[in-house]
């Protein structure tokens, strides 16, 4: 899988002063549907290629991972309500998505509601799914939109900061600079409890 995910980030590479913002707005839909693609190698390599040869900028990077992300999100809910749950239960393993992790999101949707689709914008795995719930249970689109919205435009802006930070200081790629691994590792951290604490805590809880 490393070796798959090194050979995306070699073509991505190379296609991205071409692409540019629809190359970037298009794989950011994917990765908010059922196609895992990482947002952490979409938004960051963009962001260094925007310090080092000025082909993109910062605000466009952001708009653009923001509004891939909203597609991908809106078509994940439109496809779930049109379809209905009992057609994603039996045939969601088809597609990857197995039918307890839809429950799962379908209990966390219901006891978050729209705050909870901001914060899975931040979460992994649940960024994925979390269209699913909200289009089966009827949410208020315009609210579901202005969440997916502002949680995606807050997570491709901590993105964009960590690439133009090693854009800035290329010796980070080196590994010499202690505080700034250590300041990714406490971002990491603090994604890991808000995950356990949105997604493990209520399924203990209901179980």
């Amino acid at each position: 899988m490393n070796q798959l995910w090194a050979q995306f980030s070699q073509w991505y590479l190379s296609v991205l002063n071409d692409g540019g913002y629809w190359l970037i707005a298009g794989l950011m839909a994917l990765e908010s549907t059922v196609v895992p693609i990482p947002s952490e190698i979409i938004i960051p390599p963009a962001a260094y290629i925007a310090h080092t040869n000025g082909s993109l900028s910062t605000v466009g990077i952001v708009l653009a991972g923001t509004a891939g992300s909203w597609l991908g999100a809106t078509l994940m809910y439109w496809a779930a309500r049109g379809l209905g749950r009992p057609f994603l239960i039996r045939f969601g393993p088809y597609l990857g998505i197995a039918a307890a992790k839809i429950e799962k999101a379908e209990r966390w949707a219901a006891h978050y509601g729209v705050p909870g689709v901001f914060f899975s914008r931040l979460l992994p795995v649940i960024r994925h799914l979390i269209g699913i719930p909200a289009g089966v249970v009827n949410m208020d689109f315009r609210w579901y939109s202005l969440a997916t919205l502002v949680g995606s435009a807050f997570w491709c802006s901590v993105l964009t900061w960590l690439g133009l930070t090693v854009g800035r200081n290329p010796e980070l790629l080196a590994g010499s600079l202690h505080r700034f691994a250590a300041l990714v590792a406490l971002i990491g951290l603090a994604l890991a409890a808000l995950y356990y604490w949105f997604v493990h805590r209520p399924s203990r809880s209901d179980a």
